[in-house]
């Protein structure tokens, strides 16, 4: 099994695009209630429903991994993407910077190298 996409809903489809795309997904398909992006690199897409509202109960954190944390933070915030929280050394041995898409949606970007998959505390295999 594979993890094909993860689809989030908007209220502002425009704002949507046009807020991924400076993130840096390219979008692949577009009607009036869905878009889809592919991500730079790799197989996995994501995708923006219309919704008519955004439960404030949907708390979803979307990772989207970085080879550079701090450069890309640093490109992005170049094209108006606004931080919550700058890239930090965090305990479970991953740099990440904490933001927000245009609807509330929590986004890490985030860099963790070997530590993505194998922490030292992973469990055996059984």
């Amino acid at each position: 099994m594979r993890l094909n996409q993860v689809t989030v809903g908007s209220t502002n489809l425009d704002a949507a695009e046009e807020f991924y795309g400076r993130l840096g997904l390219t979008l692949i398909v577009k009607d009036e209630r869905y878009i889809r992006f592919e991500c730079p690199s790799g197989d996995a897409t994501f995708s923006v429903d219309l919704v008519d509202v955004v439960p404030a109960s949907e708390q979803v954190t979307v990772y989207f991994e970085s080879d550079q944390v701090d450069r890309d933070y640093e490109r992005l915030r170049a094209v108006g993407i606004e931080f919550d929280h700058p890239p930090a050394d965090m305990p479970w041995l991953w740099r990440e910077a904490r933001l927000r898409d245009p609807d509330g949606h929590r986004l890490c970007l985030f860099s963790a190298g070997a530590n993505r998959k194998n922490p030292p505390w992973r469990l055996p295999p059984r």
